[in-house]
């Protein structure tokens, strides 16, 4: 029952810190094998939240010994049936246990059980995936060799977050093709052998790059970034129906064609960076997000749009207003802790809003409940209580129209003011997606 609870309260967390949640690949996924999942790590305590979440199956997972010793934390670690990973890194731990949670994995496992692990061993800020630790493989070969587990699966599962620290970003988890896991002779002593614990840690590795963003340099990212954000901006309606998955597939051939090109025609790819940055300045100086640079289909079309938003907004109003004055102080002490205190450490930005929110919020709403037991008694509070996270999340929906229909009215108020600049810049922005659709052909890996 405490486990329920608790991924019940996560995943309604997830769907309200991001705006958009995907899960791709669930085909790959068996619903009764044993199965170890192998996690990318960029976001803290969200990546393992995700898959204990959005999986198809119960998952365990293997956590830093620290975690089974902090008050409150260790309960939750305990009631998710995690077994501890004692690391070199953690002053203090005793690495000769982890024999000790390698049985226990094989014995889970044998029951036909799942297992999450973040092989990398530490969350990172990153743009590529980091050396691995060979916990996954010791733990998968261990298992098999020693006939205690038949029929096991390594599934890679990718975390890809358009902006891990902001709120209402989005999110994907993907998951790839399942790996087999084969049995090996042990040596003499009981031991694995090395070459092949190597050999499928290399696998893993190799699985895991290609369900996750992998950039091995930070200057590559923000210009595959950029790139993408225009080849993307097709106008709202089209944006608004894209996949996350389509997305993460189109940056995964811009980093191999921005690698390739790197090395074999730096002087396409600079050419290219530079057509980037002229044209955002042009964006810049019109005042137009590159997400609304789409004509308007017809003047019916946006009559109505424009009046089912209006409608909408003062529907919205006295609810939305309310729950920010409610919200606000609570929302706006989460955001100076997280960027206060772990400005050098974007990893652990998420986590830190999405647990002050889980107290702060609830917090706020006992406050206003007393508030009015003074003036209402307890028939106040009883028809209170329900109504106050709903101001909250009216008042996050109408800053989100709010925010878009702003935009939006200024992008056609250039169309109209400015037409031939405007479809000029359309121009442009299909001459420069046309020039990344080329990038990701010379990496060999045609747009599908």
């Amino acid at each position: 029952m405490t486990r329920r609870i608790i991924v019940a309260l996560l995943r309604f967390t997830l769907r309200i810190y991001f705006r958009r949640v995907e899960v791709a690949g669930l085909e790959h996924v068996p619903l009764e094998a044993p199965v170890i999942f192998v996690l990318n790590h960029p976001n803290a305590l969200v990546d393992p939240a995700f898959l204990l979440c959005l999986a198809p199956r119960k998952v365990s997972f293997l956590a830093k010994a620290p975690l089974f010793r902090m008050p409150v934390i260790s309960y939750f670690v305990r009631a998710l049936d995690s077994l501890p990973v004692y690391r070199h890194q953690d002053q203090g731990e005793d690495v000769t246990k982890n024999q000790e949670t390698f049985a226990a994995a094989a014995k889970w496992l044998a029951k036909g059980g799942t297992i999450g692990i973040c092989p990398e061993g530490i969350s990172h800020d990153q743009p590529g995936l980091q050396p691995i630790k060979t916990g996954a493989a010791r733990i998968a070969l261990g298992a098999v060799s020693a006939g205690e587990v038949r029929d096991l699966k390594i599934i890679p599962a990718g975390l890809y977050y358009t902006s891990k620290t902001s709120f209402r970003s989005e999110a994907l988890l993907y998951f790839g093709r399942p790996l087999t896991v084969t049995p090996q002779p042990l040596e003499a002593d009981g031991v694995l052998p090395r070459a092949a614990v190597r050999e499928l840690s290399q696998t893993i590795e190799k699985a895991l790059r290609e369900v996750m963003l992998d950039a091995q340099h930070e200057e590559a990212l923000h210009a595959i970034s950029r790139a993408e954000e225009i080849f993307s901006s097709e106008g709202p309606e089209e944006q608004s129906t894209s996949s996350l998955a389509r997305e993460l597939q189109l940056r995964q051939q811009f980093v191999k064609g921005y690698t390739l090109l790197l090395e074999q025609a730096p002087e396409r790819l600079r050419k290219l960076e530079t057509r980037i940055t002229r044209f955002e300045q042009k964006l810049q100086q019109a005042g137009v997000d590159p997400a609304n640079l789409a004509p308007p289909k017809s003047a019916t079309s946006l009559l109505t749009r424009v009046l089912k938003r209006l409608l909408a907004f003062l529907l919205m109003l006295v609810p939305a207003a309310l729950g920010i004055v409610i919200h606000f102080p609570a929302y706006r002490l989460g955001g100076v802790l997280s960027s206060s205190l772990f400005r050098s450490t974007e990893d652990v930005v998420s986590t830190i809003k999405i647990i002050s929110a889980m107290l702060f919020f609830p917090l706020t709403w006992l406050i206003v409940a007393i508030a009015v037991f003074e003036f209402a008694g307890w028939w106040g509070v009883l028809l209170t209580l329900p109504l106050l996270p709903l101001t909250g999340y009216v008042a996050m929906r109408f800053i989100e129209e709010w925010d878009a229909s702003i935009a939006g009215l200024r992008a056609l108020t250039f169309f109209l003011m400015r037409r031939r600049f405007f479809v000029r810049l359309m121009a442009e922005r299909r001459a420069i997606k046309a020039e990344i659709l080329a990038l990701g052909d010379a990496a060999a890996l045609p747009v599908r």
